[in-house]
């Protein structure tokens, strides 16, 4: 199963002979609301339009986002997911020395190394509380001559995140690229968090978004990037390929940008329920909860009774699946994650999590 993207659903719902309905998935950080109804409207009302090429230039679509990120349609990169656009712009810079800030998503390091790369990791710590000094983190930044730093913002697996007036003071305090992939962004308070409205005016930024997560999306495979580097552009646009979004993944994404009723509903609904998750997780003795300004929450088994990944077969059994976090590095093997799901879901995850270790302590 990967270990990159949540649980493998369709190789786990035929290990078990389960319907991948009959699973509760707190692995995936999926909005549990689906996507926007406006937007599947169109897919059907647009039906026809399969048998149409796409527009090469992307009009609908960028300017769909431009009014959404708040910033130049013209600094816009269209991709087959985010994860396209995190090879290219990586394989683009070709850096020799980089600042990982760890523990985060493994797919960073993989392309680091793809172009040989020496990678210094900045470890956000537990005593902390997983959370970032903004003047250490420059000074570490500056301490060697790196080329690039990435970073995850809301940090994935941890939750911490640097507001976007932070994000400026590493931009004017330091001469290197940054990267942000802001796949979980908008779990959060956007105008204080998101970083895009900084694109147009420091050309060493360059901001990752995808749709899979928010927008509940995966299927459609839409990502975007956000720089005002002009040759950044042209070499990424030259990498990838002409229509390399196809139609029905534009026709969705030029309407669910403007889905303010959908937006809305999904941000105040997943908020409550991450502040219901990280209410009741706290009330356990036996773990010790980060808070988390993303849609999931890593938890610590502080007292040690099981490991995660024992605690993860356990809730297999009533078709939960968490996330075992011993896989990312600085993480041990008494952590663990899940995101937020439905209300009666997220009641049921509490319930079976107290059945486990109060029948633990008995």
């Amino acid at each position: 199963m990967s270990i990159n993207h949540g649980a493998n659903l369709y190789d786990l719902s035929n290990k078990l002979g389960l319907n991948k309905n009959e699973l509760m998935d707190f692995s995936s950080n999926i909005n549990p609301l689906g996507s926007s109804k406006l937007a599947k409207q169109a897919i059907i009302d647009n039906i026809d339009m399969v048998s149409i090429y796409p527009d090469p230039s992307y009009f609908n679509l960028k300017t769909s986002i431009s009014n959404y990120c708040h910033c130049s349609s013209d600094n816009i990169l269209l991709g087959s997911g985010a994860t396209e656009l995190i090879s290219s712009f990586i394989d683009i810079i070709n850096p020799k020395k980089a600042v990982l800030l760890s523990p985060s998503y493994s797919e960073y390091e993989k392309e680091l190394i793809k172009v040989n790369c020496h990678i210094n990791k900045y470890f956000s710590k537990k005593e902390n509380l997983f959370k970032v000094d903004v003047n250490d983190f420059i000074n570490y930044i500056n301490s060697d001559n790196h080329d690039i730093v990435i970073i995850c913002n809301p940090n994935n697996p941890t939750g911490f995140a640097f507001t976007n007036e932070e994000i400026r003071k590493i931009l004017e305090n330091t001469n290197t690229f940054i990267m942000i992939d802001e796949t979980y962004i908008e779990f959060t308070n956007t105008s204080k968090y998101s970083s895009t409205r900084l694109v147009d005016d420091f050309n060493k930024l360059f901001v990752i978004r995808g749709t899979s997560k928010f927008f509940g999306t995966p299927g459609i495979r839409l990502g975007y990037g956000l720089t005002s580097d002009d040759l950044i552009k042209e070499s990424i646009n030259n990498k990838l390929d002409l229509w390399n979004i196809n139609t029905l993944a534009s026709i969705m994404g030029e309407v669910m940008f403007k889905d303010e009723d959908f937006i809305k509903n999904s941000s105040q609904t997943l908020t409550k329920e991450r502040e219901y998750l990280l209410n009741e997780l706290s009330s356990f003795d036996d773990f010790m909860v980060y808070h988390s300004d993303g849609n999931f929450i890593l938890s610590e088994i502080k007292s040690k009774k099981i490991k995660a990944s024992e605690l993860r077969e356990l809730l297999i059994e009533k078709h939960i699946i968490i996330r075992d976090c011993k896989s990312f590095e600085g993480l041990d093997e008494y952590f663990f994650r899940v995101c937020t799901l439905s209300h009666k879901e997220n009641e049921f995850l509490i319930k079976s999590l107290n059945d486990i270790f109060t029948k633990d302590e008995e």
